[in-house]
């Protein structure tokens, strides 16, 4: 009997779906609840290598839904995760790299994928990823879960982007950090973008490309939906990296002196979400306007007011913390 013996018995599967999952190569951003089930999952399946994207490192309150990580406080999740499944299934190739997901490394990140898994727990990576995966025709499962419900689905590779289903944003934007979540809820929606990636690799149909489920744990409901027609969203607003703000854009900085002591960018200006919109600062003729914050929000916010008053091209920047990118092996 061979290690994949279970699931090559399946008509779905085969030899030849075997070599197809071997044959892929898969990015997962995010190590955490979601990426830990998935990631498992996927090696067990024998997916052929796995990049795997987390800044993170591993802290106590992980362990309620991210197990795998128990004698491993302190170190980085990436490569806790690598180490995990190269001794669960020594037949995948784990690339982990202890870094951010942003625009400036995702682009070759997602060049050298056949697909890819957001499980990052950031809306702003999520739409990041999204416009990167539509624009190369390239599948994205993408998750995202909170307290005792979530959602999971296939996006791009010939299906919708999230944007086109996800055009704005929520009111508010609680994490897993500030709002909690029960460990089996993303544990659940983690393997489940394992169960979708298969079934893209597999062929299968109908496929989950253009397909989104929804779960609700605390009334054990379950709602999906097909989103194939879905048009894509005119002028949507996208994220750059610090290393694509020029001298002559117009740069705002939404956040102050303590939270960013060092702003966006040396001529960036330090603005609020409310100083936009009627009456408010405009960028000259044909310059690009740059908004940037910790997370994304609220430059999102911003934009949309500013916007409402001005034609040019807005542009947003999540300013993640600088990590430098641990050693990859």
């Amino acid at each position: 009997m061979t290690r994949y013996a279970r699931q090559q018995i399946l008509p779905e599967i085969g030899a030849a779906g075997q070599a197809r999952i071997a044959a892929t190569q898969v990015l997962v951003v995010g190590a955490g609840g979601l990426g830990v089930p998935a990631i498992q999952y996927l090696a067990g399946a024998g997916v052929g290598r796995i990049t795997l994207v987390d800044p993170d490192r591993v802290e106590e309150t992980n362990l309620h839904r991210q197990p795998i990580y128990g004698p491993a406080l302190g170190q980085p999740k990436a490569q806790v995760a690598a180490d995990f499944l190269r001794a669960l299934n020594p037949a995948v190739k784990v690339t982990p790299h202890v870094a951010w997901a942003t625009p400036a490394n995702a682009p070759a990140l997602v060049a050298d994928a056949d697909m890819v898994l957001d499980c990052a727990d950031s809306f702003a990576a999520s739409y990041m990823l999204s416009d990167l995966c539509f624009a190369a025709r390239k599948p994205l499962i993408s998750a995202s879960a909170l307290g005792l419900s979530g959602y999971v689905g296939g996006f791009c590779g010939g299906a919708p982007s999230l944007r086109a289903v996800f055009p704005d944003l929520p009111d508010s934007l609680a994490t897993c950090a500030s709002a909690g979540v029960l460990g089996p809820v993303v544990g659940v929606l983690g393997a489940l973008q394992a169960q979708m990636a298969l079934a893209v690799m597999l062929g299968l149909t109908p496929s989950p490309l253009g397909q989104l489920m929804r779960l609700d744990l605390d009334d054990y409901r379950s709602s999906a939906f097909r989103f194939d027609a879905a048009p894509e969203p005119e002028a949507p607003h996208r994220f750059v990296a610090r290393t694509d703000v020029g001298a002559d854009d117009f740069v705002a900085d939404l956040r102050d002196a303590v939270e960013a002591p060092i702003p966006a960018a040396p001529h960036a200006r330090r603005l609020t979400v409310a100083d936009f919109g009627p009456g408010g600062p405009l960028p000259a003729p044909g310059q690009r306007a740059v908004l940037a914050c910790r997370s994304g929000l609220r430059a999102w916010r911003a934009a949309d007011r500013l916007r409402a008053v001005w034609p040019g091209e807005i542009a947003l920047l999540a300013d993640t913390p600088d990590i430098p990118e641990g050693e990859t092996r």
